[in-house]
């Protein structure tokens, strides 16, 4: 019985046949794909705006790429953006809203309801071409849901709260995700039960880490013997960052060396699970920002992140 509203939800709301539910998974067919920044962010994101062909829905803390702007004016289909308040002059058109108060912090686009970008990229000339980020493509129709559910309580002027995420642990073939929204789903706390699962290996990458109980759960891994590693935005260790304590207590975590920012929020667990999306370790992002978070279990995905992690490391 603990299944059967998500499984009737699923059924009458997404009009999908064939829905079957995994352990606490529900299945969907669908794909996932990750990029890395500086690269072609600009044009994945781009060619992505391009295939809209029903809506646009973009929830951006920050939208200055003038290519990325002009994918957006161009798009002949219905479209709305919303943008942090302190944003606003940069894109201000009759389809953009923004918040009012704190910072409406995420990075997404749903797409004719089967399509989700996420990730630490801010659609930003910055973001795409000097700062180390990542841009996740989701084709599921059920992630997409997710955002969806989101986005439209951020337009109808909810911010900083809503409702529980309905679907968030999704399966797509052999990837299996979970999508959460903060403050409301407690992302701190879904990124502290995923570490908690390490059995060998955690490396990091965060732009702004003062999360002090999230640091704690990586100096319990690192005296459990499990190797932590990790690299943090040099510009953002300052009195309140996790990085001297890390550091004093022997874990292996560097400062950055990009002259831009590092701008990833990443943790790569065991070589499979990956954690990313806008949410920075930290107490306003846990508990003042509108935020996301999507951790990935997929082995090909996690090379990826492996991959740009040992990058940024080096």
């Amino acid at each position: 019985m603990k299944y059967l509203p998500v499984l009737l939800l699923f059924i009458t709301g997404c009009g999908i046949t064939g829905a079957v539910i995994s352990d606490t998974y529900i299945q969907d067919t669908g794909s996932l794909e990750a990029h890395f920044c500086p690269g072609n962010c600009d044009t994945v994101l781009i060619n992505e705006i391009n295939k809209a062909e029903e809506y646009l829905d973009c929830a951006l803390f920050e939208l200055d790429h003038p290519l990325i702007q002009q994918a957006v004016i161009n798009s002949k289909v219905p479209k709305r953006i919303i943008t942090d308040n302190n944003y606003l002059e940069e894109f201000d058109k009759p389809y953009v809203k923004t918040d009012t108060w704190g910072l409406m912090h995420n990075k997404f686009c749903v797409i004719d309801g089967k399509t989700v970008t996420t990730g630490s990229m801010n659609p930003t000339v910055n973001g795409v071409t000097k700062n180390n980020n990542n841009l996740v493509v989701i084709h599921s129709k059920l992630v997409s849901d997710q955002y969806q559910d989101e986005f439209d309580e951020m337009w109808n002027g909810t911010f900083k709260k809503g409702n529980n995420v309905r679907n968030p642990e999704i399966s797509l073939g052999e990837s299996f995700l979970k999508v959460y929204f903060c403050p409301e789903d407690r992302c701190a706390d879904r990124v502290k039960k995923e570490l908690k699962k390490a059995t060998h290996e955690i490396y990091f990458m965060t732009f702004s880490f003062t999360h002090e109980e999230i640091g704690n759960i990586l100096l319990l891994k690192h005296t459990d013997g499990i190797t932590v590693k990790g690299v943090m935005e040099a510009r953002q260790v300052t009195k309140y960052s996790q990085f001297e304590r890390l550091k004093f207590q022997g874990i292996d975590v560097v400062k950055d060396k990009n002259k831009q920012n590092m701008h990833h929020k990443v943790f790569i667990i065991d070589n499979r699970t990956v954690i990313t999306g806008s949410f920075n370790p930290s107490n306003n992002g846990d508990k003042g920002n509108d935020e996301n978070i999507v951790i990935i279990d997929d082995v090909d995905i996690a090379k990826g992140f492996l991959k740009e992690f040992e990058k940024v490391y080096g």
